[in-house]
């Protein structure tokens, strides 16, 4: 569904725009309507991303339970086991 849109835009930008779109053959709505679109999908992709736990969270996730000790001291520990 098309709808209108008015902007208030400098005038030596809408020229540029209009100069721009000729030299693509597209129109200036057009060209905005794209921009504005790859903006949302950009933004909801991102919030995706920031949503889902880094990798690294995921591996250390449960790694220590509660055994009444530092976890400082049992991470020492798991390296000690794992580069030794």
């Amino acid at each position: 569904m098309q709808t209108k849109l008015t902007l208030t835009i400098d005038k030596n930008v809408v020229e540029q725009a209009k100069e721009y779109a000729q030299r693509k053959n597209r129109s200036v709505s057009r060209i905005v309507e794209e921009y504005l679109e790859n903006i949302a999908s950009q933004d909801k992709a991102l919030e995706l991303h920031e949503s889902l736990p880094a990798p690294i969270t995921e591996s250390l996730t449960g790694m220590f339970t509660n055994m009444g000790r530092p976890y400082k001291e049992m991470l020492g520990e798991a390296r000690q086991e794992k580069f030794h």
